[in-house]
């Protein structure tokens, strides 16, 4: 046969496969018209072909058939019956007619509220805030009104200077002058070591996102802490008692007299230093009971709320201790650094490395030096 011929018939081979016998007979009739020349040269072998093409076509169709009877027969096997559905359409007729307080074969569950205790199980979705709810800082370190001094060593000695004997007056004439002397005194302040640490899993630090961020604020914030109680002691220790005493006074009247005291030693206070207690109570004072308040003129208030007495800054403090009050110069009171606030981790430290832990340190060789006592009055509310 011709080439357009066979390729005619392979084509329609291909395309009538899930065709109808009604269709394929159509389209052979339709190829017989178009090459009925070529099909007269070749009659023989055409019907050949036609013939192969159409037992092929029964073939795929009994194929598909027995194909379908297994897909169904497997269909019905896995087929499964719920009881209660099945009951159901059993026994339709009764259950319509179930009302409260009639027996009926079927019982069916009252309807409930769905709360999260009855119908949650698990937890509810939650919100993470990873930014630590912390216990706030002192607001003033005993730094912050204090000097500093950075040394290279363990010991930081200064002189003390005081009048000795003699004094310097008016020369009579023909006569010696005056001789005066002054006696030193090298002072030493020895640094020290306040420090403290934390430790903590790995598996802590790898769980806890915040924990890095949170442990250092933490760490500083306790430091700060026990240097300043560390610092109020020297103070305490180191400064000059006050003379002044309540009976007959009330608080702010001991704190002028007091400036007054040093004031005639030519000193000049820069701070005054008391707890919020003492702070507020002179805040509130009464010119007499229910007759309003009444404190001196001298007693102001800044722009921002901060108590002035004689343009003196009047400094709460929460390591100061109850009831007790610094009025001074605090230009010659130093804090002495050997070595500065550092914080570090380790996970060396110990038995750090085999037990999955980290260590936390923080720590200052630090001191505090009170150079001129003379400066720095120390007082008592209570005092009698």
């Amino acid at each position: 046969m011709e080439e357009n011929l066979i390729k005619a018939l392979d084509n329609l081979e291909k395309g009538l496969v899930a065709q109808t016998q009604k269709d394929r007979e159509k389209a052979i009739a339709d190829v017989k018209d178009m090459f009925s020349a070529q099909i007269e040269n070749n009659k023989k072998e055409f019907d050949q072909k036609v013939s192969d093409m159409e037992l092929r076509w029964e073939a795929a169709e009994k194929r598909a058939d027995e194909l379908d009877k297994q897909i169904q027969a497997k269909n019905q096997e896995s087929k499964f019956v719920d009881p209660i559905v099945e009951g159901l359409a059993k026994n339709f007729q009764a259950i319509s007619n179930v009302h409260k307080g009639q027996g009926a074969k079927f019982i069916l569950k009252a309807v409930g509220d769905m709360t999260l205790s009855a119908s949650l199980t698990g937890d509810q979705p939650r919100t993470y805030n990873f930014d630590p709810v912390s216990a706030p800082p002192q607001a003033v370190n005993v730094a912050d009104i204090a000097g500093s001094v950075n040394i290279g060593n363990g010991t930081y000695t200064y002189p003390r200077v005081a009048k000795g004997e003699g004094s310097i007056g008016a020369q009579t004439e023909g006569q010696s002058k005056s001789q005066i002397d002054y006696d030193y005194t090298m002072v030493d302040v020895n640094t020290d070591f306040i420090a403290g640490y934390a430790r903590f899993s790995r598996k802590m630090r790898n769980n806890l996102p915040f924990l890095q961020s949170s442990l250092p604020v933490e760490l500083r914030r306790d430091y700060w802490i026990a240097e300043n109680s560390a610092f109020n002691a020297v103070l305490e220790s180191d400064a000059t008692a006050s003379s002044q005493v309540i009976t007959g006074k009330n608080k702010i009247e001991m704190i002028i007299k007091d400036i007054a005291a040093l004031a005639g030693t030519n000193f000049v206070p820069n701070y005054i230093v008391m707890t919020p207690a003492d702070y507020f109570d002179i805040a509130v004072l009464e010119k007499s009971t229910g007759s309003g308040y009444g404190l001196p003129p001298g007693v102001s208030f800044n722009g921002m709320g901060g108590m002035m007495v004689y343009g003196i800054p009047v400094v709460m403090a929460n390591w100061m201790s109850a009831n007790k009050y610094f009025v001074g110069n605090f230009s010659r009171v130093n804090k002495v650094l050997t070595e500065g606030l550092s914080l570090s981790f380790s996970e060396e430290e110990g038995s750090n490395f085999i037990s999955n832990m980290i260590t936390a340190r923080i720590e200052s060789q630090t001191a505090l030096a009170v150079e001129q006592p003379a400066g720095l009055l120390f007082g008592d509310f209570t005092a009698v």
